[in-house]
């Protein structure tokens, strides 16, 4: 009887043990992801801390060292064309806030930029600056102002914001960049779709080194002519995927609930 109640007391005893073990565990990996979490956390904050530094940093020296050419293109453009220099339009930032992005200006004063159905009208000087993309320059104002940073998806207009679905609007979880992994890789010769995949892509995986990589790659593709003209003609293009993708997923959601 004696060992048969040692017996009883081992097996209580090892199962409140295993209880207890069990509950020791899971705390433990509650706590182990808790920090884990907290230490992403704080090494995101700490790179995009130290990118926006950078960014204040270099972009004051661009405009240091690049004034001739601010000057110069200034100049070419007032004589060129009757306008301002700088053009200036809405485009939506980091959260789906609107900002006015800088630029020179490429295009006639007379520009219809609502009707997608008429070609753009550049200037002259307007084909150089765009092909080169000179006339980016002035986002230079825009990185030092909080709105923009050197990498990052680019700002594009409200239209392409209202056409997005819910996931591609992820795009915007960061401040909008004067480069990106889109423009490395196709620029405007990929299809909107890619474009917006390579952002997401990014988003998902931004790094310091991400960020060296596509500035690097960036001075290779500056001048890929067919990428950097865009045009009307290829927002309208645009438009027309970004509508018929939602078109497709609310026709597949539909279907779903039918099922």
């Amino acid at each position: 009887m004696i060992n048969s109640n040692k017996a009883e007391d081992y097996k209580i005893l090892s199962f409140e043990t295993d209880v207890k073990v069990l509950d020791n565990s899971d705390n433990n990996i509650i706590k182990f992801k808790k920090e884990e979490e907290s230490e992403k956390n704080k090494n995101i904050h700490s790179y995009h801390l130290f990118k926006r530094v950078v960014d204040v940093t270099l972009a004051s020296l661009a405009l240091v060292i690049l004034s001739p050419i601010l000057i110069v293109t200034s100049i070419a453009i007032k004589l060129d064309s009757k306008g301002p220099v700088i053009f200036k339009q809405e485009r939506i930032g980091k959260d789906g806030k609107i900002f006015n992005v800088y630029k020179f200006r490429s295009m006639s004063v007379n520009n219809n930029a609502s009707d997608l159905s008429v070609p753009d009208k550049y200037t002259g000087i307007g084909k150089f600056i765009r092909k080169t993309s000179i006339d980016e320059l002035p986002q230079l104002i825009n990185i030092l102002k909080g709105d923009m940073t050197f990498v990052g998806p680019r700002p594009w207009t409200p239209m392409y914001y209202e056409n997005m679905t819910e996931e591609q609007k992820h795009r915007y979880d960061v401040l909008p960049g004067i480069t990106g992994l889109a423009q490395v890789n196709g620029r405007n010769c990929a299809s909107v779709i890619d474009r917006i995949n390579y952002d997401l892509e990014y988003v998902n995986n931004c790094s310091l080194k991400s960020d060296i990589d596509i500035i690097f790659k960036t001075f290779s593709v500056l001048l890929c002519k067919d990428g950097a003209d865009g045009g009307k003609g290829t927002v309208q293009h645009d438009m027309d995927e970004l509508r018929n993708q939602k078109i497709i997923q609310n026709y597949s959601n539909e279907n779903v609930e039918v099922k």
